[in-house]
């Protein structure tokens, strides 16, 4: 008890929301193994998305989206051991060949994860089938690579020293990125369908080639930081050219559809965008109309009606991409719209703080396997993002990069960035 009582005391949380995110990071933490630093994405398998359906999975695995975005949060409020422990998870997890990169891994760096159903058991509300595995590791999402390389970049902001290993393994990410930049994916909520060109991963991709710029310019690393400008700036050609509805003033989900996706409320976060740019705007008020379910003003991650995950049944509000809605108002000026949709969301933590994946807004049940990493860690960072708005000075970054025309160029709390070409 004295340790987490002295681990937490660290923590550098300002403003409403104080509390809830201090709860938040002590339960990421505590989803962190402390031997080999792989942080789960969530302790439970096969608690049902959809009650009496199909859309059931094991999370009890290594996401590197998910354990990236973690280890930012805990970055972002001073956790350097952290910081420090999941590197050196990653290193030995996926050494090796970068072709051979897997989306998620065991706990302890485990490749095999193969899905299986247990037909013996009923299932939680006769929920099934029950899985053991699961079999999104075989899968190629293209967005990982932009989120590992993103976590690094901080790591390397808030002071963890490069050594030849690390550098190495993230020159070879890049490498294999260089060589296959232009496939389509399975995006980053794990179609089970054909294969797409995702506008999120395209950005995430952008965020890849930004990251080994950085590195060289910023840091003073070795690399190709030319092929890397290059490489980066066809990325947002491309996305502006087939990622943008110019009829709705919208980003889409991917290239082959109108459809929008809550995970564009991430292009501001990763400096892809302003959060005030029009295109922005646009994307929100588009996935407002789309995908919130009811005056709460919770989002549903994409509509499942449009047939593209290749799965049956439906759905509830996802927290992240709520979270995600509330960093965006309070990024773009709608403070009051900010705060009111983030008092719904930590209103459904249970007694002890605990969020799961999504909410049945009807009767107010957590739904999906809980606690979940990726509901915790965009809380921590829609706390922060409301305390930047009100002028606090929380976490170790007070500034997003933007790019304008392919310059990286800097926003300060509260400023208003330049629109990209």
């Amino acid at each position: 008890m004295t340790w987490w009582t002295d681990w937490m005391a660290t923590a550098r949380t300002e403003g409403r929301y104080a509390d809830a995110a201090r709860r938040s990071l002590l339960l990421l933490r505590a989803m962190t193994h402390g031997e080999t630093g792989g942080v789960v994405a969530a302790v439970t398998s096969s608690l049902p998305e959809d009650p009496g359906g199909e859309r059931n999975w094991d999370y009890r695995y290594v996401w590197l989206r998910d354990a990236s975005l973690a280890l930012a949060s805990l970055i972002a409020h001073g956790y350097r051991d952290e910081a420090a422990h999941w590197r050196g998870w990653l290193l030995r997890a996926i050494a090796g060949d970068p072709a051979d990169v897997q989306i998620m891994y065991g706990i302890a760096g485990e490749r095999e994860l193969p899905e299986r159903e247990l037909p013996h058991l009923p299932g939680y509300a006769g929920s099934t089938p029950v899985r053991v595995g699961n079999g999104a590791y075989t899968q190629y999402q293209g967005d990982v690579f932009g989120e590992v390389l993103a976590a690094l970049h901080d790591a390397r902001e808030l002071g963890v020293e490069e050594n030849a290993d690390s550098w190495a393994l993230q020159r070879a990410l890049l490498g294999y990125v260089e060589e296959h930049w232009q496939e389509p994916d399975n995006g980053i909520w794990e179609m089970r369908g054909p294969r797409r060109h995702f506008t999120h991963s395209r950005a995430m991709i952008w965020a890849a080639f930004d990251r080994g710029v950085a590195a060289v310019e910023e840091f003073g690393l070795e690399g190709p930081v030319d092929r890397w400008r290059t490489l980066r700036d066809q990325v947002r050609a491309e996305i502006e050219e087939h990622g943008w509805n110019a009829a709705r003033g919208s980003y889409r989900q991917h290239y082959d559809t109108d459809e929008v996706d809550a995970s564009l409320l991430v292009l501001p976060q990763i400096g892809y965008v302003s959060a005030h740019d029009a295109r922005m705007t646009g994307t929100v008020a588009a996935i407002e109309q789309d995908l919130s379910t009811g005056s709460d003003g919770l989002v549903l991650r994409y509509r499942t009606s449009s047939g593209f995950d290749g799965l049956a049944g439906a759905e509830h509000p996802f927290l992240a991409c709520s979270f995600w809605l509330v960093e965006q108002y309070a990024a773009s000026g709608r403070i009051d719209d900010a705060e009111r949709l983030m008092d719904v969301l930590v209103g459904y933590a249970n007694d002890v703080g605990m969020l799961s994946e999504e909410i049945d807004v009807a009767t107010g049940h957590h739904v999906g396997n809980t606690p979940q990493v990726l509901s915790h860690l965009t809380l921590v960072s829609a706390s922060d993002a409301i305390a930047r708005a009100r002028g606090a000075s929380t976490g170790h970054r007070t500034r997003l990069p933007v790019h304008d025309g392919g310059t990286r160029s800097w926003t300060g709390e509260g400023e208003r960035a330049g629109t990209p070409a």
